[in-house]
């Protein structure tokens, strides 16, 4: 019987890191569009345009980003951008009480913590086999994708109820504060020996990394699933503060509460994950799962009064159950086809991908939220979501032990 995960001093100490600073994340998730809704007047047009820039810093740093995490060590590199993000978020706070916020402000926050989160997550993501090895990652995922939903849960519900006792600038400085203990608990993870990409210019590293990702059909029906997965989150998700808050005036812990069920859904398909790709193989998973839950994204723009409030609580559960299937076992698969040099720049490729749909994703919310309202970003969202499924059954993964 293999040692649990969690007893492995390295690993352990990285799921506590990331469980605080994921927290905090999710607080500031709900807490910066809510902000600038009650606090600076925010339209539709502003909030989409914070929700993206949060993301679109990965088209100018992904793949540049991923050729450097294959070049230094991962562990510095990951302490340095937890410092940056809580840096960034300190000014928040700071000038709410100085009395000179304003949404330029909140947007140069919103790019600098895409930054620091896109590096992050590249590095967090090559480092994980090195600490638990190509055999486990799966288990690992599994712990890993498991832990940021249950801090979706917990972050979430706690952002709305935060916001409403204490206000908006007070939930951003928590989330502040848990990078900082992110940073202090990621200096106890060793640093386990790899093989560092140093000879090559970077330009022909970058070129390296893509090629390796776009000649591997698994790896690209997987990357256009997403893709169509994260453009459509986005347009079911960034103005549910204008709807909610604004349109139908239920009271912020709603929103959060709202959230918190796709964080529920998500954990409860991390947690099944590792036995349903056991049962299934990775490939048939994705798919039937895929195929079983993407068509419920379409209650949810039905979102009302009363009972359809309900109807779409449920909907975006089953979408993010499917959502957390996915994460564990196709992250594990791409850490598990990748060589340890390449890690770093198929990790950025996919990012810069899957986060640049959901920055497009967040601009399209505040453009067709301005021009025909926000339900139109909804049926979008939904229509893209129920017809995600395709790229896998007209692929090799489809078939993928």
């Amino acid at each position: 019987m293999e040692e649990p995960l969690l007893r492995f001093r390295g690993f352990r100490n990285l799921f506590v890191a990331g469980a605080v600073s994921q927290l905090g994340s999710q607080i500031s998730y709900v807490a910066l569009p809510l902000l600038a809704v009650t606090v600076l007047g925010a339209g539709a047009g502003e909030v989409g345009l914070l929700a993206a820039l949060g993301t679109l810093t990965v088209l100018v740093l992904g793949l540049p980003a991923g050729a450097w995490v294959d070049r230094v060590r991962r562990r510095p590199v990951m302490i340095a951008t937890d410092l940056l993000r809580a840096g960034a978020l300190l000014s928040v706070p700071v000038a709410w009480w100085g009395g000179w916020l304003s949404m330029g402000q909140l947007y140069a926050v919103a790019v600098l913590v895409g930054a620091g989160t896109l590096v992050f997550d590249v590095a967090s993501m090559a480092l994980v086999p090195g600490l638990v090895g190509r055999e486990r990652l799966t288990s690992a995922n599994s712990l890993l994708v498991g832990m940021g939903a249950g801090m979706d849960i917990a972050g979430r519900s706690m952002a709305g109820v935060l916001v409403q006792v204490a206000g908006a600038p007070v939930a951003v400085l928590a989330d502040a504060l848990s990078y900082l203990w992110s940073a202090a608990w990621l200096r106890r993870v060793p640093e386990p020996p790899t093989t560092l990409e140093r000879r090559e210019p970077i330009g022909r590293q970058i070129s390296a990394g893509v090629r390796f990702l776009f000649h591997d059909r698994v790896l690209v029906a997987a990357l256009v699933q997403g893709t169509m997965a994260n453009l459509a989150f986005p347009l079911c998700s960034v103005l549910l503060p204008v709807l909610l808050v604004g349109e139908l005036g239920y009271p912020e812990w709603v929103l959060g509460a709202y959230l918190a069920v796709g964080g529920l859904g998500a954990l409860a398909g991390s947690s099944f994950a590792h036995l349903i790709g056991r049962r299934l193989g990775t490939g048939r998973a994705t798919w039937l799962v895929s195929l079983a839950t993407a068509p419920a994204s379409l209650a949810i723009p039905f979102l009302d009064r009363g009972p359809w409030l309900w109807a779409a609580a449920a909907a975006w559960f089953v979408v993010a159950f499917r959502t957390g299937v996915n994460n564990v076992l196709l992250v594990s698969l791409r850490q598990r086809v990748t060589p340890d040099a390449m890690l770093g720049r198929m990790t950025a490729t996919m990012r810069l991908l899957l986060m640049g749909a959901v920055g497009l994703g967040g601009l399209l919310a505040g453009a067709l939220g301005e021009i025909w309202g926000v339900r139109s970003a909804l049926w979008l969202g939904a229509l893209i979501m129920a017809a995600s499924w395709i790229p896998i059954l007209f692929s090799p993964l489809r078939r993928h032990p």
